[in-house]
């Protein structure tokens, strides 16, 4: 049987390094301000569940003072738990508000049938959660995506789309009208894994969409775990990559001026890395 003295420390030292890395990307991006309100859209995943938590715990101690509230999309979809997020909000003494739109409906009546649904209904969810930002007032919107979903992100472009980009940490949305921000960035997926365990969030399945189901990035995600089964500790070297960029020594002339560098540029071959195989 479990020690519950050792169980309690484990899950004091998980919570402190995800309070500590939560925090850090808040910080190093400017993420929360004075008197900001904070939409944490909760999916009913172990990750935005995770950020919520660890959210109004920082509350407490935070430099600045904000207000948190929740939002759940329910996309009507078929096998849905209703009142299940709405019960845990309310147990947990959460400001929170219940969306319903037939998102899936909306999109099937648009789509043909064997076109690509997951993208329009991408795009229909983020514009019910930015209409439902403007109606709430807030001034952040939190996104649950942690550091392995930017590593994903950043492999499906570089492998589908032939372009380096993942998801940034802070963002501006096209209408100019609501920053979206990401905290969790710093945050390993088996710490989320673990907290929710340990917390029994009431998880609401990711099956109930029957084209939920993304098979590029469950490759990705695949070729990542081996990696770090063969390799411990490769995905948090290639997650600090994301923050270590060398524009100079890439080939994009947008964001290095090739044509017009001299030899008095600081650039050359002793600064370049070279390849060595692993």
């Amino acid at each position: 049987m479990a020690d519950p003295r050792k169980q309690q420390y484990n899950f004091n030292k998980l919570q402190k390094r995800l309070r500590h890395n939560i925090g850090q990307a808040i910080g190093d991006y400017s993420m929360i301000e004075e008197n900001d309100v904070v939409m944490v859209c909760v999916s009913g995943g172990k990750d935005s569940y995770v950020l919520l938590d660890i959210l109004r715990n920082l509350q407490r101690s935070a430099p600045v003072g904000f207000r948190i509230i929740a939002v759940h999309l329910n996309q009507m979809l078929p096998g849905y738990p209703d009142g299940l997020i709405e019960k845990y909000l309310s147990e947990n003494n959460y400001e929170y508000k219940i969306v319903t739109e037939n998102v899936t409906k909306i999109v099937a009546d648009k789509m043909p049938e064997g076109n690509n649904f997951c993208s329009l209904c991408s795009r229909l969810r983020r514009g019910i959660l930015y209409r439902t930002a403007s109606e709430i007032g807030a001034t952040k919107i939190a996104l649950g995506h942690h550091r392995e979903d930017l590593l994903e992100t950043m492999f499906l472009n570089m492998f589908f789309n032939g372009k380096i980009k993942s998801m940034p940490p802070k963002l501006v949305t096209d209408d100019h009208k609501h920053i979206v921000i990401r905290p969790l960035v710093y945050c390993a997926e088996k710490d989320l894994r673990n907290y929710s365990a340990a917390r029994q969030y009431p998880i609401i399945s990711g099956d109930l969409c029957s084209r939920h189901a993304n098979q590029q990035r469950a490759i990705i995600k695949e070729m990542l775990n081996t990696w770090e089964k063969q390799y411990p500790g490769r995905t948090e070297i290639l997650a600090k990559s994301l923050k270590d960029i060398s524009p100079s020594h890439m080939m994009d002339p947008k964001l290095f001026d090739f044509i017009n560098l001299s030899a008095d540029e600081a650039v050359t071959e002793e600064n370049i890395i070279p390849f060595t195989a692993v």
